[in-house]
């Protein structure tokens, strides 16, 4: 079995302990915060890291500002975070790019993810969605794979690039169903959605905001959506772990500190992040995104890294994936 710790576990851990001894930190911030995006501006992640950086301006009194740095699959942002002076003052947008796949898919990446940094909690949770070129004339997961089946080697998926969580979530599919498809990487979700509507590609893994407005559209079929249970945007989707149980492939950001940030200004950061995830206008901008709101402790959110990170190692040996970055 694949070692996983199901989202619904991340935030109940969450919610069953207690923050209320977190040592307050008066004098913190006294000047303008950072918090790192690490992909292009103007895509779901900077949108969280803007929503958050807003509410925390609002609290806080004090301006938080969106570093965007894109570039090498997001970690040349992390990186800098993770060399950054531990004190709060710059932060990190964290994701299963930056923190869970590149730690296993580039070999000399400058920093660990479980070693450089301290979690602060998680932010969002989004599953990915199935989505397939309608002229495939399949309806569910289970006739897909028939049809994959019956034609071995003929059907392909594409992913937002080598080594993504969506590379990674059809291999585990492939593992789980036994379907021989080809994966084909793209630089990114537009590309990739643009291929599969003009059928050059037959299937996607992507996030559910990318998705989701297809699939209402009617110009793309959403099959399943990957998370532990059915999303509440789409509750007439089924879950693919219904089928397959174990399938769990989400979207998730996190923020997370530099190492050696003092505790009792990581569990002030926690407290107030989760003040932001409770806010009201917050959520609904991101529910409007597809994304749901997931705070968790530093310690569930740490723990949730350290078995992704283990459960797509096995997946990439399983399928004999080899990287050359």
């Amino acid at each position: 079995m694949l070692l996983t710790l199901s989202a619904g576990a991340l935030c109940a851990s969450a919610t069953s302990q207690s923050y209320a001894q977190a040592q307050p930190i008066p004098t913190y911030p006294t000047r303008p915060v950072r918090i790192v995006n690490t992909v292009s501006a103007g895509g779901p992640a900077d949108v969280i890291a803007r929503i958050v950086a807003q509410k925390l301006t609002e609290s806080w009194g004090q301006q938080v500002i969106v570093d965007t740095r894109p570039g090498a699959a997001g970690t040349i942002g992390a990186e800098l975070v993770a060399r950054a002076t531990p004190d709060g003052y710059t932060l990190l947008l964290g994701s299963a790019s930056t923190m869970v796949t590149a730690q296993l898919v580039q070999k000399s990446l400058p920093y660990d993810s479980l070693r450089d940094f301290a979690p602060v909690s998680m932010v969002v949770i989004s599953p990915f969605a199935l989505i397939v070129q309608p002229s495939l004339n399949v309806k569910t997961v289970q006739e897909l794979v028939a049809a994959a089946k019956a034609k071995p080697g003929q059907f392909n998926f594409g992913s937002t690039g080598v080594g993504s969580t969506s590379h990674l979530g059809g291999e585990q599919l492939k593992m789980l169903t036994g379907i021989d498809i080809r994966h084909v990487a793209y630089k990114g979700a537009v590309p990739a959605i643009a291929d599969l509507l003009g059928g050059q590609i037959h299937v996607l893994f992507n996030s559910m905001a990318s998705a989701l407005p297809q699939a209402k559209s009617g110009r793309l079929t959403m099959l399943a959506t990957c998370g532990a249970t059915r999303s509440p945007l789409t509750p007439d989707v089924p879950a693919l772990t219904e089928t397959w149980p174990g399938y769990e492939v989400i979207t998730w950001y996190s923020i997370a500190a530099p190492a050696k940030t003092p505790r009792a200004l990581v569990m002030r950061l926690n407290s107030d992040v989760h003040r932001v995830l409770a806010n009201p206008d917050a959520v609904t901008r991101f529910q409007a995104g597809g994304n749901t709101p997931a705070p968790s402790t530093p310690e569930a959110m740490h723990d949730y890294t350290r078995n992704e990170i283990e459960k797509f190692r096995k997946i990439i040996k399983a399928a004999g994936l080899r990287f050359d970055t």
